[in-house]
């Protein structure tokens, strides 16, 4: 059971955290939420003991093991990613050179009766089941296993870390702590650098952890999937809920009615008592009464009301200057990496006042076709042509993480404004948040919210008429998110949005464009209406389905004699696979029932093959994860085709 008691954060006058208590239990999945900058990720650097608060103690049993994927990482150079994650498994080596130097020993000696033979016996023992216990069978295995869950290909396992970015080097980061299976993970935003599938993969890993769970995420899904403890920090107080979080909003919204109804009572009980005591007080003969009365309301534990943070930024883009009737035309645009073809031959044609969703698969294109057509990225084959005074404004993924570490917010500002915007540097800034002493905090010590809305503020420094957005609810909190949907409903100009976030897209755009095999498919409608089109539920589906799926979704058509057979082949080979994983899961079985009927007899240790089995029921224990988890992925395969 980890602790935190009475714990005080200060910044001059703020009080970021104000003596904030949280009891965390075994197996907890807390979600982690509040606005941008309410002290979440400082809470998570306290926990892990990289931040020490102005008062208070976090208190942690002893010999727990702890792991935190933060915000501002780096991997050492130099390793292959296999490699890399290998690293997540040094104390199992330590253990392996322990064990290997105990069998020697045991093999030396031949006091068997002794107390030190026994000692040795009990911590060769101790030592295989540590090495079993943290993975050390399998320990390549395993490793690949989590790399491609988290999206990694066999291609990429001897690449050097230093080829990846920085949200690649991130997933690198946190396949090690999951290899390491420590007894506290400590996530902050670990969806943010994933696509969709790398998401579902996590989800499911994480609900099946064994350790505690702490997370900050603004996205909704994964902590309604992930987590069953909502704890909310507002205005330096935190707020416990034993819920994840669409059902915390709901109990949130009832304990906000609550509190306000019952401090209204309460307010009115003690109107009237103060009217009777001024009455009674003007009354020789009640005065003592009056004074009676007046101690009893002083007593009285008074309801209180926590104020709330609703402060916004002030987001209002300017007006877009005017553009010829046509903003951009795409003709027959190509793109390859190499041997990988990303778009085929692709057309695209945008209007002026026009406003588009690229929604699809991770992968699919959409980030380089916005690329290619704002000038950003070469075509391999095919024209860009934009209109007549069409002005560029782009946001890109990493927007953010290209500012400045070591320049101040107003340098930050200063440095991308035209001369004629010099003077409005500040007044900008104020409108997203930054006021006072804040405009001279370096970009560094921001929190990621705070990092989107400055890039944000960027962009307001000159006008443009044609925005294109690359994944921009990235770090912000959801009245961020708010704000920034309300600005581009007001924006008067050609619109691109390249998002997930369904509920940011809902009503926001005239038009989807989905990304799917080298092509686009176009729907005249928002996300809602190609969603409701296409049949899926939510976003996440449309991003997890296959393209053949989802085509037979787009477009009913009768299956030919070629797709039949296919379909057919492809069907016996899950089968196969199906037959095979259950032979396989219960032989295993089996042989893990004789060995542990082995291990229960006295003389066991005595055997000289003891360490050979105890080798084999270790290899055999880690083993049935992965056979299981080829089961399950072949029986849900299996009831798609029936």
């Amino acid at each position: 059971m980890l602790t935190i008691q009475n714990v005080q954060v200060k910044y001059g006058f703020r009080a970021l955290l104000d003596n904030v208590s949280l009891t965390v239990k075994d197996r907890d999945r807390i979600g982690l939420v509040g606005r941008n900058g309410a002290g979440k990720s400082t809470l998570l650097k306290i926990i892990a003991s990289d931040q020490v608060p102005d008062s208070g103690q976090v208190a942690r049993p002893n010999g727990t093991t702890l792991g935190f994927l933060h915000q501002e990482l780096e991997l050492p150079s130099g390793k292959t990613v296999m490699q890399e994650a290998l690293t997540a498994f040094k104390e199992v080596k330590e253990l392996e050179a322990k064990i290997e130097e105990m069998n020697v020993e045991m093999s030396e000696r031949t006091d068997y009766e002794s107390d030190g033979y026994s000692k040795l016996l009990q911590d060769f023992s101790d030592a295989n089941e540590r090495v079993q216990l943290l993975g050390g069978a399998s320990m390549e295995a395993d490793a690949e296993r989590i790399l491609k869950g988290l999206g990694f290909k066999d291609g990429d396992m001897n690449r050097l870390t230093d080829e990846f970015s920085g949200g690649w080097q991130m997933r690198v980061e946190l396949a090690k702590m999951l290899l390491q299976r420590p007894d506290y993970l400590l996530l902050d935003e670990p969806t943010n650098h994933l696509d969709i599938e790398s998401i579902i993969w996590l989800e499911k890993f994480l609900r099946n952890y064994e350790g505690v769970v702490i997370t900050i995420s603004h996205d909704r899904a994964f902590l309604d999937t992930v987590t069953n403890r909502t704890v909310e920090i507002e205005l330096g107080k935190l707020f416990d809920y034993n819920a994840p979080y669409s059902k915390y909003m709901q109990l949130r919204k009832e304990r906000k009615e609550m509190m306000e109804s019952a401090y209204k009572n309460q307010q009115r009980v003690i109107a009237e008592k103060e009217r009777t005591i001024t009455r009674f007080m003007a009354k020789a003969t009640k005065t003592k009464m009056a004074q009676s009365m007046k101690k009893q309301l002083d007593k009285m534990e008074r309801i209180e009301i926590s104020a709330e943070d609703t402060a916004t930024m002030n987001l209002r883009f300017p007006p877009a200057p005017r553009s010829g009737r046509i903003s951009v035309k795409a003709t027959k645009i190509e793109k390859r990496y190499g041997a990988l073809r990303v778009l085929d031959g692709v057309d695209l044609t945008l209007e002026r006042g026009e406003r588009v969703a690229f929604v699809g698969q991770n992968g699919q294109g959409k980030t380089t076709l916005s690329k290619i057509l704002i000038g950003e990225e070469p075509s391999t084959g095919g024209s860009i042509d934009l209109g007549h005074n069409v002005q560029v404004g782009y946001y890109a993924q990493n927007q953010a993480e290209t500012l400045h570490p070591d320049l101040t917010l107003l340098q930050v500002m200063e440095n991308k404004a035209p001369e004629h915007m010099r003077t409005q540097v500040r007044s900008i800034l104020g409108a997203f948040m930054f006021s006072g002493e804040d405009v001279e905090k370096k970009t560094k010590v921001l929190s990621g919210g705070e990092r989107a809305r400055l890039a944000l503020a960027c962009m307001l420094l000159e006008p443009f008429n044609l925005l294109v957005l690359d994944e921009p609810t990235n770090h912000l909190d959801i009245l961020s998110k708010e704000v920034l949907k309300e600005a581009l409903k007001q924006y008067d100009g050609t619109l691109i949005v390249v998002s997930h976030d369904r509920e940011f897209l809902r009503g926001l755009t005239d038009k989807t464009i989905e990304f799917r095999d080298r092509q686009l498919f176009e729907h005249l409608g928002d996300v809602d209406y190609y969603l409701e089109k296409r049949q899926l539920a939510n976003m996440r589906e449309a991003e997890k389905s296959t393209p053949k799926a989802k085509e037979s979704q787009a477009v009913e058509t009768p299956m030919t004699p070629e797709e039949k057979k296919n379909r057919n082949e492809q069907r016996k080979k899950v089968q196969r696979v199906l037959k095979k994983a259950e032979k396989d899961i219960e032989k295993a079985e089996k042989r893990i029932e004789q060995i542990e009927g082995l291990m229960s007899a006295s003389d066991f240790y005595d055997r000289d093959d003891s360490a050979k089995i105890l080798e084999e029921y270790s290899t055999l224990k880690n083993g049935m994860e992965a056979l299981l988890e080829t089961w399950e992925e072949a029986q849900e395969a299996w009831e798609e085709f029936e």
